[in-house]
């Protein structure tokens, strides 16, 4: 499905009834990272999954920022009369539910923050985001598939199930060279979000994989650490997934999903 916002355009599923759960994909990455989640989770839930601003079907023009991205989905919130709903962010999905918590912190019932980190980037971080933008713009949207899928899934994905690697290779190749490079320069330039986890008042799980080398359990741990007792918030370490548990481990993220949204109702 498409919203038609004010001078933007959303790609979007809207799948199943009842509480609204909003799932942010990574980078470079689209809605599909999530398709197995709105499937299962629809008969309980309803699964709103859009595109971020330059991935799949959403345009792919600026600015680009953490702040936008959360913008975008408020738009798409009110495009869709919906006041609230649980916001669930794999990666640079986390860096977005972050920034939309410091912007629109009435329109989240709760958090699921899976695979990402609270910090800001490195100075070393922030120059590897320019020379893979360098790259990308040089070689286009395979250049990024190449360089970081290894890094992307477990060493279990990557020898036992090579249709998962084939599937998140084609996903990020297939993405806009715009929408690549604006979401590298978001990342490079966003801001620490330590003070903002601290005032997290939501019920919040943290989700990891237990092979992630991007965002590895020490910077769950950082993440459940800075939570508020109020959040009560919930750790799950996803056994033999890497960065995308979502994709590696589908039946056990949806479970630690399922068991998180159930007590919400």
């Amino acid at each position: 499905m498409i919203a038609q916002l004010p001078g933007f355009q959303v790609g979007y599923d809207d799948q199943g009834d009842g509480l609204p759960v909003v799932f942010l994909h990574g980078f470079p990455h689209d809605r599909t990272l999530w398709a197995a989640q709105r499937a299962s989770l629809a008969p309980h839930a309803r699964c709103i999954v859009p595109d971020l601003r330059g991935f799949g079907q959403s345009s792919t023009h600026g600015p680009f920022s953490m702040d936008q991205y959360a913008d975008d989905v408020v738009g798409l919130l009110d495009w869709l009369a919906i006041e609230s709903a649980v916001v669930c962010g794999l990666s640079m999905g986390g860096y977005v539910a972050m920034a939309l918590w410091r912007r629109h912190p009435d329109r989240a019932r709760a958090f699921v923050f899976c695979d990402t980190r609270l910090g800001a980037d490195s100075e070393e971080g922030q120059r590897r985001r320019d020379e893979l933008a360098a790259l990308v713009k040089r070689d286009g949207a395979r250049a990024i598939a190449d360089a970081q899928i290894t890094g992307m899934v477990g060493p279990t994905t990557r020898e036992r199930r090579p249709e998962v690697m084939a599937t998140l290779r084609a996903m990020m190749g297939r993405q806009s060279v715009a929408g690549i490079v604006g979401a590298l320069q978001a990342m490079r330039d966003r801001p620490d979000s330590r003070d903002t986890l601290r005032t997290i008042s939501v019920p919040s799980l943290v989700i990891v994989g237990e092979d992630d080398v991007l965002t590895p359990i020490k910077e769950a741990r950082a993440i459940a650490e800075a939570l508020p007792s109020v959040a009560r918030v919930r750790l799950e370490i996803i056994a033999g997934a890497g960065h995308v548990p979502c994709l590696e481990r589908p039946a056990a993220t949806t479970h630690a999903l399922s068991d998180f949204l159930s007590t919400l109702s």
